[in-house]
């Protein structure tokens, strides 16, 4: 068994003013073919699966690129087609294959390509011909298209958010493939449309009963796999949108069956999903209020992970002008700020022009006085993949007023503690941990607080999809009013 894998991923707000080029893939998650460490990484599931079967199974591997870029918005051509003809290149020579397994994200957009997965996936089957098992792995929060699933024999969204099944459905993925591979299984897809968009988490009710039912309907005869693409509400393009997709095994009414069970409850229960997000000022309150400290108060109109510059002083101001103290506050994206701390030193005091510096989203600069309490070159933060770290560039550990301020050199949303904890910050110690993340905080900053609050402030991940100038979804999509 010969298969070829490789990854190309990332998350495109169209609304973010942050352009994505080469360089931006290259500071990310970049590995050239046969580079990739032994560790899982979070966009090359399908490769380390496939490394791991393969030497179980005597496969002949084929590594092909690994690159993905932290999300921002829309990517340019050049950077697009040059990773992507890379791939296709890399692919022809590995020829025959039996299986291609790739590491998708689901809303890349590029100018001049409102799918790139779709684009991908297409010149993929070009490439190797129907004979191929072609299938990837995607984050949920993307765009599924007819494009997608007519190009793939097999494509399956992980199912937790925040997303700790990486590696799960990367196992799925490959026995899946290897069963088509071999002729033993014939997939075939079905998609339903939920008209909706929502913001699924499915560590809570009812998210949760949401993966439970997806995990049941897989265990009926028949049924292969079953996803629910939860959509990107940031991505602006056609496609967009909460689409329930099943696959069986060479029967189309069954996958329909399944696709269309998954898609009422999801649109029977989506009012459920919805839940409060106060203002600062009101989640400030709350969290001072709350008998059981630290409250972790998420900031995810300012997530990095959703292609906000991670540089809004809201929460921040409002923190300062209130007097609130033994917090913390991060991750702020300032490498001025982060060089003139280097340059400042450990234990210094210096004065700094702190955030609000790449549009009106961000709100204004903070002038502050800030001791230099660490500073850390190459600092790394774990991810939600077992074993995984991330390089967040340059970090310094600030402290203002009695708030301690995690600011970076590279754009990145909090996931591990030890984004933090790795600078000295005692988290268990604060009343307030403001994270600039939407949910992948979660999975280890729930460990440490006491409760958590979702809050809704300017940026380009905001909540209020209504604010948003929409050009290319389709409507009807609930919540979003209808206007053209």
């Amino acid at each position: 068994m010969r298969v070829f894998t490789a990854s190309l991923a990332t998350e495109t707000n169209t609304f973010s003013p942050l352009p994505a080029g080469l360089q931006a893939f290259r500071e990310g998650l970049f590995f050239p073919p046969g580079s990739h460490p032994p560790e899982p990484t979070f966009f090359a599931g399908p490769l380390w699966v496939a490394r791991r079967r393969g030497k179980e199974r005597g496969w002949t591997i084929i590594e092909g690129l690994v690159a993905a870029a932290h999300p921002a918005g829309i990517i340019t051509r050049k950077a697009y087609e040059t990773l992507r003809d890379d791939i296709l290149g890399q692919l022809r020579a590995a020829l025959p294959v039996d299986i291609v397994a790739l590491g998708l994200h689901g809303a890349m957009v590029a100018d001049g390509y409102d799918d790139c997965e779709g684009d991908l996936l297409a010149r993929v089957r070009e490439v190797v011909g129907p004979g191929t098992a072609i299938g990837a792995t995607l984050d949920p929060h993307g765009h599924m298209t007819e494009l997608m699933l007519g190009s793939a024999d097999l494509l399956i969204c992980w199912k937790e958010y925040p997303h700790t099944d990486v590696l799960e459905r990367a196992e799925e993925l490959l026995e899946l493939l290897e069963q088509r591979a071999l002729g033993r299984i014939r997939p075939v897809p079905a998609c339903v449309d939920c008209e909706m968009i929502a913001m699924i988490f499915t560590t809570q009710e009812p998210g949760a009963s949401v993966v439970t039912h997806m995990k049941a309907l897989e265990r009926e005869p028949g049924v292969l796999s079953v996803s629910l693409n939860h959509g990107f509400a940031w991505g602006d393009v056609p496609g967009m949108g909460t689409k329930a997709i099943a696959y069986a095994d060479g029967n189309p009414a069954q996958a329909a069956a399944a696709a269309r069970e998954l898609a009422d409850e999801v649109i029977q229960r989506r009012d459920e999903f919805r839940i409060d997000r106060p203002d600062v000022d009101r989640a400030l309150t709350l969290a001072l209020a709350s008998p059981t400290p630290p409250v972790v108060i998420a900031d995810s109109a300012d997530n990095a992970g959703g292609g906000a510059a991670s540089d809004s002083t809201w929460f921040l101001r409002r923190m300062l002008e209130r007097g609130i103290t033994r917090s913390a506050v991060g991750a702020f994206w300032d490498p001025g700020a982060v060089n003139i701390a280097f340059n400042a030193g450990e234990g210094a005091t210096v004065r700094l022009r702190l955030g609000g510096k790449v549009g009106p989203l961000s709100g204004d600069p903070l002038d502050v006085v800030a001791r230099v309490l660490c500073t850390r070159s190459g600092h790394r933060m774990s991810t939600l993949v077992e074993g995984d770290t991330i390089d967040c560039g340059d970090a310094v550990l600030l402290d203002v007023d009695g708030i301690e301020i995690v600011v970076l050199s590279k754009r990145m949303q909090p996931m591990g503690t030890d984004l933090f904890t790795g600078l000295g910050c005692d988290l268990a110690s604060k009343r307030i941990i403001v994270v600039k993340s939407s949910q992948h905080f979660y999975a280890h900053f729930s460990r440490v607080a006491g409760q958590v609050i979702y809050a809704e402030a300017p940026g380009v991940v905001t909540q209020a999809l209504d604010t948003l100038d929409y050009r290319n979804i389709k409507l009807p999509k609930w919540p979003i009013s209808s206007r053209s």
